[in-house]
């Protein structure tokens, strides 16, 4: 069972509209930048003192902060700070996986580099714990998002089929995957073990 021409057209149009529109977002949010006045040189995001001396201003003290927290907040970092280690053991054996077997697969690696990003210290209108918790969520939807993109290639290695009910939020390999229920388009698109590996 195969697509007809008008409906793989309509599909193929759509995902150019996506893709412009993700190129059209990446532009306002440059522009929104600019807006903000910061520039990065070499690695590292600078400010104009203007702006910096205003986020100093607004900076609210670590005694402050902890003070005017609701208990049951300040309670609930026993339980969110914890899910580091089993965040680190993630990040450690999908690393682990993706060195040994992507190169099997003839997979292309995922840059580490590219999800863990932690910028936001450089803010001054943050205090000393809120950079912390910065660097948290930095590191925890850093982790997720690298092992999303190594589990979305090792999918559409092993298995490029949609699912037959909607999937929310999928990741970036999905529009590829052959319909469910469409056979001929999987054996056209999917890489077997017995066949030549693929560079995505």
């Amino acid at each position: 069972m195969d697509y007809t021409p008008n409906i793989r057209a309509k599909i193929d149009a759509i995902t150019k509209k996506i893709q412009e529109l993700q190129n059209e977002l990446e532009i306002e949010m440059a522009k929104r930048r600019a807006e903000l006045r910061f520039g990065i040189e070499q690695g590292k995001i600078r400010f104009e003192q203007e702006i910096l001396r205003r986020h100093k201003e607004l900076k609210v003290s670590l005694l402050r902060y902890i003070v005017h927290a609701r208990p049951l907040i300040a309670l609930s970092a026993f339980i969110i700070y914890p899910l580091i280690i089993p965040l680190v053991l993630l990040d450690i054996f999908v690393t682990i996986y993706q060195a040994i077997c992507f190169p099997i697969y003839g997979i292309e690696k995922v840059h580490r580099k590219d999800y863990l990003i932690f910028d936001r210290y450089h803010l001054a209108y943050l205090n000393i714990l809120q950079k912390v918790n910065c660097a948290y969520c930095s590191y925890a939807n850093g982790v997720i998002g690298y092992v999303r993109e190594i589990g979305g290639r090792t999918e559409q290695y092993w298995c490029p089929i949609k699912h037959a009910k909607r999937l929310i939020n999928a990741h970036g390999q999905y529009l590829h995957f052959a319909d469910y229920g469409d056979a001929e388009e999987y054996e056209r698109i999917s890489t077997k073990p017995f066949k030549k590996p693929f560079a995505s």
